[in-house]
Protein backbone atom coordinates (compact mmCIF):
# COMPACT_ATOMS: atom_id res chain seq x y z
CA UNK A 1 0.00 0.00 0.00
CA UNK A 2 0.98 3.89 -0.99
CA UNK A 3 1.66 5.65 2.22
CA UNK A 4 -0.36 9.30 0.92
CA UNK A 5 2.25 11.99 1.22
CA UNK A 6 1.03 15.22 3.09
CA UNK A 7 -0.29 18.33 0.86
CA UNK A 8 1.87 21.60 2.18
CA UNK A 9 0.87 24.85 0.78
CA UNK A 10 3.35 27.31 1.86
CA UNK A 11 2.32 30.82 1.77
CA UNK A 12 4.73 33.72 1.07
CA UNK A 13 5.29 37.13 0.13
CA UNK A 14 9.00 36.30 -0.84
CA UNK A 15 10.20 33.08 -3.13
CA UNK A 16 12.82 33.16 -5.52
CA UNK A 17 13.99 34.97 -7.90
CA UNK A 18 12.06 38.05 -5.88
CA UNK A 19 13.73 37.05 -1.92
CA UNK A 20 14.34 40.66 -0.09
CA UNK A 21 15.34 39.14 3.30
CA UNK A 22 15.45 36.61 5.93
CA UNK A 23 11.94 35.33 5.70
CA UNK A 24 12.31 34.63 1.77
CA UNK A 25 15.60 32.82 2.08
CA UNK A 26 13.95 30.76 5.01
CA UNK A 27 10.59 29.71 2.90
CA UNK A 28 13.25 28.94 -0.65
CA UNK A 29 15.36 26.48 2.03
CA UNK A 30 12.65 24.62 3.87
CA UNK A 31 10.41 24.01 0.59
CA UNK A 32 13.40 22.17 -0.44
CA UNK A 33 14.25 20.11 2.33
CA UNK A 34 10.35 19.29 2.96
CA UNK A 35 9.95 18.10 -0.52
CA UNK A 36 11.51 14.94 0.61
CA UNK A 37 8.45 13.90 3.08
CA UNK A 38 5.88 15.97 1.73
CA UNK A 39 3.90 17.40 -1.27
CA UNK A 40 4.90 20.99 -1.34
CA UNK A 41 3.49 24.03 -3.05
CA UNK A 42 4.18 27.49 -3.05
CA UNK A 43 1.94 30.30 -3.46
CA UNK A 44 3.88 33.76 -3.49
CA UNK A 45 3.49 37.07 -4.62
CA UNK A 46 5.26 38.98 -7.36
CA UNK A 47 3.92 37.29 -10.67
CA UNK A 48 4.33 33.75 -12.27
CA UNK A 49 7.40 31.44 -11.86
CA UNK A 50 8.79 28.74 -14.03
CA UNK A 51 9.45 26.18 -10.95
CA UNK A 52 7.31 23.01 -10.67
CA UNK A 53 4.73 23.48 -7.96
CA UNK A 54 4.77 27.25 -7.33
CA UNK A 55 2.60 29.93 -7.91
CA UNK A 56 3.08 33.60 -8.68
CA UNK A 57 0.39 36.10 -8.24
CA UNK A 58 1.20 39.12 -9.98
CA UNK A 59 0.25 42.71 -7.94
CA UNK A 60 -2.92 44.69 -8.29
CA UNK A 61 -2.13 47.50 -11.13
CA UNK A 62 -0.56 50.48 -9.46
CA UNK A 63 -3.72 52.72 -8.25
CA UNK A 64 -6.13 50.21 -7.42
CA UNK A 65 -6.30 50.80 -4.08
CA UNK A 66 -5.27 53.70 -1.71
CA UNK A 67 -2.84 51.88 0.90
CA UNK A 68 -0.20 49.15 -0.37
CA UNK A 69 -1.70 47.18 2.44
CA UNK A 70 -4.97 46.60 0.67
CA UNK A 71 -3.10 44.96 -2.49
CA UNK A 72 -1.78 42.90 -0.34
CA UNK A 73 -4.86 42.01 0.81
CA UNK A 74 -6.17 41.06 -2.53
CA UNK A 75 -3.25 38.59 -2.70
CA UNK A 76 -4.29 36.99 0.24
CA UNK A 77 -7.72 36.31 -1.19
CA UNK A 78 -6.15 34.56 -4.07
CA UNK A 79 -3.97 32.43 -2.03
CA UNK A 80 -6.56 31.26 0.22
CA UNK A 81 -8.64 30.02 -3.31
CA UNK A 82 -5.18 28.31 -4.03
CA UNK A 83 -4.91 26.78 -1.25
CA UNK A 84 -7.94 24.23 -2.27
CA UNK A 85 -6.82 20.35 -2.21
CA UNK A 86 -3.70 21.63 0.85
CA UNK A 87 -3.72 19.12 3.70
CA UNK A 88 -2.23 21.84 5.47
CA UNK A 89 -1.11 25.68 4.87
CA UNK A 90 1.92 27.01 6.50
CA UNK A 91 1.96 31.53 6.07
CA UNK A 92 4.93 33.08 6.52
CA UNK A 93 4.92 36.78 8.03
CA UNK A 94 2.00 39.49 8.22
CA UNK A 95 1.77 39.32 4.14
CA UNK A 96 0.76 35.75 3.93
CA UNK A 97 -0.87 35.36 7.01
CA UNK A 98 -4.56 36.73 6.15
CA UNK A 99 -4.60 34.44 3.12
CA UNK A 100 -3.01 31.47 5.72
CA UNK A 101 -5.95 32.24 7.51
CA UNK A 102 -8.74 32.46 5.11
CA UNK A 103 -7.17 29.44 3.44
CA UNK A 104 -7.77 27.10 6.43
CA UNK A 105 -11.35 28.29 7.59
CA UNK A 106 -12.01 28.03 3.28
CA UNK A 107 -10.81 24.71 2.86
CA UNK A 108 -11.40 23.26 6.66
CA UNK A 109 -7.80 22.07 7.05
CA UNK A 110 -5.10 23.53 9.96
CA UNK A 111 -3.23 26.61 9.33
CA UNK A 112 0.00 26.92 11.04
CA UNK A 113 2.26 30.07 10.29
CA UNK A 114 5.84 30.70 10.78
CA UNK A 115 6.51 34.31 13.26
CA UNK A 116 9.80 35.84 11.63
CA UNK A 117 8.31 39.41 13.48
CA UNK A 118 5.90 40.53 15.06
CA UNK A 119 3.87 43.83 13.81
CA UNK A 120 3.42 45.19 17.27
CA UNK A 121 6.94 45.12 17.92
CA UNK A 122 7.40 47.15 14.59
CA UNK A 123 5.44 50.08 15.33
CA UNK A 124 8.34 52.47 13.13
CA UNK A 125 6.37 50.56 10.23
CA UNK A 126 3.50 53.48 10.44
CA UNK A 127 6.02 55.69 8.85
CA UNK A 128 5.56 53.47 5.66
CA UNK A 129 2.38 52.34 5.61
CA UNK A 130 0.44 55.28 7.28
CA UNK A 131 -3.26 53.24 8.48
CA UNK A 132 -1.44 50.38 6.20
CA UNK A 133 -0.27 49.48 9.85
CA UNK A 134 -3.41 48.89 11.24
CA UNK A 135 -4.23 46.37 8.79
CA UNK A 136 -1.48 44.40 8.72
CA UNK A 137 -1.71 43.82 12.58
CA UNK A 138 -5.49 43.30 12.68
CA UNK A 139 -4.18 40.82 9.79
CA UNK A 140 -1.63 39.38 11.83
CA UNK A 141 -3.11 39.18 15.50
CA UNK A 142 -6.48 37.61 13.88
CA UNK A 143 -4.14 35.11 12.06
CA UNK A 144 -2.81 34.37 14.85
CA UNK A 145 -5.12 34.08 17.01
CA UNK A 146 -6.93 31.52 14.88
CA UNK A 147 -3.76 29.08 13.40
CA UNK A 148 -3.76 25.53 14.73
CA UNK A 149 -0.15 26.24 15.45
CA UNK A 150 2.87 28.70 15.50
CA UNK A 151 6.29 27.93 14.60
CA UNK A 152 8.52 31.14 16.67
CA UNK A 153 12.45 31.16 15.36
CA UNK A 154 13.96 31.27 18.47
CA UNK A 155 12.73 31.10 22.10
CA UNK A 156 12.91 35.01 22.79
CA UNK A 157 10.01 35.53 19.49
CA UNK A 158 7.94 33.01 21.28
CA UNK A 159 8.33 35.08 24.62
CA UNK A 160 7.56 38.19 22.80
CA UNK A 161 4.34 36.39 20.84
CA UNK A 162 2.95 35.27 24.43
CA UNK A 163 3.39 39.07 25.64
CA UNK A 164 2.28 40.51 22.24
CA UNK A 165 -1.04 38.25 21.53
CA UNK A 166 -2.09 36.64 25.01
CA UNK A 167 -5.02 34.81 23.42
CA UNK A 168 -2.48 32.74 21.52
CA UNK A 169 -2.52 28.97 24.00
CA UNK A 170 1.25 28.98 24.66
CA UNK A 171 0.83 24.73 23.69
CA UNK A 172 0.39 25.98 20.61
CA UNK A 173 3.92 27.73 19.73
CA UNK A 174 6.94 25.39 19.21
CA UNK A 175 10.54 26.73 18.74
CA UNK A 176 11.95 26.12 15.49
CA UNK A 177 14.99 27.87 14.83
CA UNK A 178 15.91 28.98 11.08
CA UNK A 179 18.56 27.19 9.28
CA UNK A 180 21.37 27.50 6.97
CA UNK A 181 22.77 26.07 3.58
CA UNK A 182 26.61 24.84 4.82
CA UNK A 183 27.15 24.02 1.06
CA UNK A 184 25.91 27.35 -0.39
CA UNK A 185 27.51 29.50 2.84
CA UNK A 186 31.15 28.43 3.30
CA UNK A 187 34.29 30.43 3.87
CA UNK A 188 35.57 31.87 0.67
CA UNK A 189 39.33 33.26 0.88
CA UNK A 190 40.85 31.85 -2.38
CA UNK A 191 42.60 33.87 -5.06
CA UNK A 192 38.78 34.58 -7.20
CA UNK A 193 37.53 35.49 -3.78
CA UNK A 194 39.42 37.91 -3.26
CA UNK A 195 39.51 39.52 -6.74
CA UNK A 196 35.70 39.95 -6.54
CA UNK A 197 35.84 41.87 -2.94
CA UNK A 198 38.97 43.99 -4.61
CA UNK A 199 36.39 44.83 -7.26
CA UNK A 200 33.98 46.27 -4.83
CA UNK A 201 36.98 48.30 -3.49
CA UNK A 202 37.78 46.09 -0.60
CA UNK A 203 41.44 45.29 0.28
CA UNK A 204 40.94 41.74 1.23
CA UNK A 205 44.15 41.86 3.27
CA UNK A 206 42.91 44.94 5.63
CA UNK A 207 40.63 44.71 8.48
CA UNK A 208 37.29 44.60 8.02
CA UNK A 209 34.01 45.29 9.73
CA UNK A 210 31.24 44.13 7.47
CA UNK A 211 27.23 44.79 7.47
CA UNK A 212 24.72 43.10 5.54
CA UNK A 213 20.61 44.31 5.77
CA UNK A 214 18.06 46.01 4.40
CA UNK A 215 18.40 49.78 5.69
CA UNK A 216 15.73 49.23 8.16
CA UNK A 217 14.57 50.87 11.86
CA UNK A 218 15.22 47.05 13.95
CA UNK A 219 18.36 46.76 12.24
CA UNK A 220 20.03 49.67 13.57
CA UNK A 221 22.20 50.77 11.09
CA UNK A 222 22.70 54.48 12.55
CA UNK A 223 23.85 52.97 15.58
CA UNK A 224 26.49 50.80 14.20
CA UNK A 225 27.69 54.02 11.62
CA UNK A 226 28.13 56.22 14.95
CA UNK A 227 30.08 53.55 16.36
CA UNK A 228 32.58 53.54 13.61
CA UNK A 229 33.35 57.03 14.30
CA UNK A 230 35.62 55.42 16.87
CA UNK A 231 37.13 52.34 15.52
CA UNK A 232 40.88 52.66 14.58
CA UNK A 233 40.84 54.43 11.11
CA UNK A 234 43.06 51.16 9.29
CA UNK A 235 39.42 49.32 9.43
CA UNK A 236 37.30 49.32 6.43
CA UNK A 237 33.70 49.99 7.28
CA UNK A 238 32.27 47.40 4.44
CA UNK A 239 27.73 47.65 3.90
CA UNK A 240 25.86 46.12 1.74
CA UNK A 241 23.11 47.97 2.77
CA UNK A 242 20.10 48.93 0.56
CA UNK A 243 16.05 48.83 0.02
CA UNK A 244 15.11 51.58 2.49
CA UNK A 245 12.37 51.69 4.47
CA UNK A 246 11.11 54.83 4.29
CA UNK A 247 12.95 58.02 2.50
CA UNK A 248 13.50 59.42 6.04
CA UNK A 249 15.94 56.60 7.05
CA UNK A 250 17.42 56.52 3.65
CA UNK A 251 18.28 60.24 4.07
CA UNK A 252 19.34 59.24 7.89
CA UNK A 253 21.97 56.62 6.96
CA UNK A 254 23.04 58.35 3.48
CA UNK A 255 23.82 61.50 5.96
CA UNK A 256 25.63 59.74 8.60
CA UNK A 257 27.70 57.05 5.84
CA UNK A 258 28.77 61.25 4.04
CA UNK A 259 29.87 62.23 7.57
CA UNK A 260 32.09 58.63 8.28
CA UNK A 261 33.59 59.25 4.69
CA UNK A 262 34.68 62.63 5.25
CA UNK A 263 36.63 61.37 8.85
CA UNK A 264 38.12 58.27 7.31
CA UNK A 265 39.13 56.15 4.00
CA UNK A 266 37.81 52.92 3.35
CA UNK A 267 33.58 53.14 3.95
CA UNK A 268 32.73 50.86 0.97
CA UNK A 269 28.64 51.00 0.83
CA UNK A 270 27.12 49.00 -1.68
CA UNK A 271 23.46 49.83 -2.15
CA UNK A 272 22.52 47.10 -5.26
CA UNK A 273 21.30 43.74 -4.31
CA UNK A 274 24.44 41.41 -4.45
CA UNK A 275 24.73 38.27 -6.13
CA UNK A 276 24.90 34.91 -3.49
CA UNK A 277 28.48 34.05 -3.98
CA UNK A 278 29.61 37.88 -4.40
CA UNK A 279 28.05 38.21 -0.49
CA UNK A 280 29.69 35.35 0.56
CA UNK A 281 33.04 36.33 -0.43
CA UNK A 282 32.80 39.70 1.16
CA UNK A 283 31.19 38.34 4.03
CA UNK A 284 34.35 35.86 4.25
CA UNK A 285 36.78 38.31 4.03
CA UNK A 286 35.28 40.11 6.95
CA UNK A 287 37.60 40.47 10.04
CA UNK A 288 34.28 40.64 12.15
CA UNK A 289 30.51 40.68 11.11
CA UNK A 290 28.18 43.29 12.65
CA UNK A 291 24.88 43.35 13.72
CA UNK A 292 23.48 46.27 15.86
CA UNK A 293 19.50 45.11 15.79
CA UNK A 294 17.15 46.40 17.94
CA UNK A 295 14.85 43.84 17.03
CA UNK A 296 15.79 41.00 15.98
CA UNK A 297 13.69 37.44 16.13
CA UNK A 298 16.75 35.08 15.70
CA UNK A 299 19.23 36.86 12.83
CA UNK A 300 19.70 34.85 9.79
CA UNK A 301 22.54 37.34 8.58
CA UNK A 302 24.18 36.15 11.97
CA UNK A 303 24.09 32.53 10.90
CA UNK A 304 25.27 33.40 7.37
CA UNK A 305 28.51 34.96 8.40
CA UNK A 306 29.16 31.87 11.07
CA UNK A 307 28.27 29.51 8.20
CA UNK A 308 31.44 31.68 6.51
CA UNK A 309 33.77 31.64 9.21
CA UNK A 310 33.28 35.00 10.72
CA UNK A 311 32.53 35.72 14.39
CA UNK A 312 29.93 37.99 15.06
CA UNK A 313 29.56 41.10 17.05
CA UNK A 314 25.76 41.67 17.93
CA UNK A 315 23.17 43.54 20.26
CA UNK A 316 21.90 41.04 22.79
CA UNK A 317 18.47 41.31 21.83
CA UNK A 318 15.72 38.76 20.25
CA UNK A 319 16.88 35.35 19.53
CA UNK A 320 20.20 37.04 18.61
CA UNK A 321 22.10 35.34 22.29
CA UNK A 322 20.34 32.15 20.83
CA UNK A 323 23.21 32.17 17.44
CA UNK A 324 26.15 34.14 19.12
CA UNK A 325 27.83 32.65 22.12
CA UNK A 326 29.03 35.36 23.87
CA UNK A 327 33.21 34.99 24.23
CA UNK A 328 33.08 31.83 22.10
CA UNK A 329 31.65 32.58 18.32
CA UNK A 330 31.34 36.72 19.25
CA UNK A 331 30.27 39.04 21.39
CA UNK A 332 27.44 40.34 22.71
CA UNK A 333 26.06 44.25 23.15
CA UNK A 334 24.44 44.98 26.29
CA UNK A 335 21.29 46.95 25.42
CA UNK A 336 18.16 48.12 27.11
CA UNK A 337 15.39 48.90 25.20
CA UNK A 338 12.34 50.84 25.75
CA UNK A 339 9.07 48.75 26.49
CA UNK A 340 6.82 50.31 23.70
CA UNK A 341 7.10 48.28 20.99
CA UNK A 342 9.80 50.31 19.03
CA UNK A 343 13.21 48.75 20.67
CA UNK A 344 14.70 52.01 20.91
CA UNK A 345 17.95 51.96 23.27
CA UNK A 346 17.50 53.64 26.63
CA UNK A 347 21.12 54.59 26.13
CA UNK A 348 21.85 55.38 22.72
CA UNK A 349 25.39 56.77 23.60
CA UNK A 350 26.11 53.93 25.91
CA UNK A 351 24.69 51.47 23.50
CA UNK A 352 26.62 53.19 20.49
CA UNK A 353 30.08 53.56 22.86
CA UNK A 354 29.55 49.53 24.11
CA UNK A 355 29.60 48.27 20.35
CA UNK A 356 32.09 50.33 19.69
CA UNK A 357 33.87 49.04 22.21
CA UNK A 358 32.94 45.56 21.62
CA UNK A 359 34.27 46.15 18.14
CA UNK A 360 37.72 47.22 18.89
CA UNK A 361 37.93 44.01 21.45
CA UNK A 362 37.18 41.94 18.25
CA UNK A 363 39.83 43.51 15.99
CA UNK A 364 42.53 43.96 19.16
CA UNK A 365 43.00 40.33 18.34
CA UNK A 366 43.78 38.35 15.79
CA UNK A 367 44.23 35.10 16.84
CA UNK A 368 41.22 35.13 18.79
CA UNK A 369 39.21 36.17 16.04
CA UNK A 370 40.45 33.61 13.84
CA UNK A 371 39.24 30.92 16.79
CA UNK A 372 36.09 32.23 17.15
CA UNK A 373 35.53 32.32 13.31
CA UNK A 374 36.47 28.39 13.59
CA UNK A 375 33.55 27.87 16.49
CA UNK A 376 31.26 29.87 14.50
CA UNK A 377 31.34 27.64 11.84
CA UNK A 378 31.02 24.70 14.06
CA UNK A 379 28.15 25.64 15.71
CA UNK A 380 26.06 26.48 12.70
CA UNK A 381 27.53 22.56 11.04
CA UNK A 382 26.07 21.41 14.57
CA UNK A 383 22.85 23.21 15.22
CA UNK A 384 21.46 25.23 11.83
CA UNK A 385 21.11 22.83 9.44
CA UNK A 386 18.61 22.77 7.40
CA UNK A 387 17.71 19.09 7.88
CA UNK A 388 17.29 19.82 11.57
CA UNK A 389 15.23 22.37 11.01
CA UNK A 390 12.86 20.14 8.48
CA UNK A 391 12.59 17.31 10.50
CA UNK A 392 10.77 19.65 13.61
CA UNK A 393 8.78 21.64 11.15
CA UNK A 394 7.39 18.16 10.17
CA UNK A 395 7.04 17.00 13.79
CA UNK A 396 4.45 20.48 13.65
CA UNK A 397 2.83 19.53 10.98
CA UNK A 398 2.00 15.94 12.54
CA UNK A 399 0.71 17.12 15.93
CA UNK A 400 -1.32 19.92 14.47
CA UNK A 401 -2.75 17.36 11.91
CA UNK A 402 -3.28 14.60 14.54
CA UNK A 403 -1.24 12.47 12.58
Amino acid sequence: MVETRLRVDLLTREYPPHVYGGAGVHVAELAKVLRRSADVRVLAFDGPREEAGVTGYDSPPPGAYPNPALAVFDIDLKMAGGAAGADLIHSHTWYANLGGHLGGLLHGVPHVLSAHSLEPLRPWKAEQLGGGYALSSWAERTAYEGAAGVIAVSAGMRRDIIKAYPFVDPDRIEVVHNGIDLDKWRPRRDAAAAEAVRRRGIDPEAPAVVFVGRITRQKGLPYFLRAARQLDPGVQIVLAAGAPDTPEIAAEVRGLVEDLSRDRQGVIWIEEMLAQAELDAIVSHASVFVCPSIYEPLGIVNLEAMACGVPVVATATGGIPEVVQDGVTGWLVPIEQRDDGTGTPLDPDGFVADMAAALARALSDPARLAAFGAASRRRVEDHFSWDAIGLRTMAVYRKVAGL
